[in-house]
């Protein structure tokens, strides 16, 4: 997890250094300072070390991987990768949810939009507690 959050740590710096250049060199054009592409950096820095953040958490607390190791071979990193459900429907659901988002978003139809961020999150916890009900629930 070092490798992961050393590039997103790496991607933050970039952003915020493009970000501070871009607003200087479009603070002297004829309009001003162009504040959509401004913003666009500044919260791409920002997304980046959140997940720079999370890996750098993460990577304290797992064993360390094949992948963080200078003279791994590919055969180190065989076995189980972990568990991957075979036939959750829940993707579809979840899938459709942002169907229904972006149709109520483009459209205008903001309420329709609430509804479905709210189906989003509801299957979206379906998925993410699928295997996680009780042994008198089967």
């Amino acid at each position: 997890m070092k490798i992961e959050a050393r590039i997103f740590e790496l991607l933050t710096a970039f952003f915020f250094l493009a970000g501070i250049v871009y607003t200087i060199c479009t603070a002297f054009s004829s309009r001003g300072v162009e504040w959509a592409g401004v913003t666009g950096m500044f919260f791409s820095g920002g997304l980046t070390l959140i997940a720079g953040t999370y890996f750098r958490f993460v990577a304290r607390r797992v064993e360390i991987r094949p992948e963080d190791y200078e003279d791994a071979e590919v055969e180190d990193g065989a076995g189980e990768l972990g568990f991957f459900s075979p036939g959750s429907w829940w993707p579809i659901a979840i899938a459709a949810g942002a169907a229904m988002f972006a149709i109520g978003f483009a459209t205008g139809n903001f309420w329709f939009a609430i509804f479905s961020a709210l189906v989003i999150m509801g299957t979206a916890a379906g998925l993410v507690f699928e295997y996680h009900v009780g042994p008198e629930k089967h």
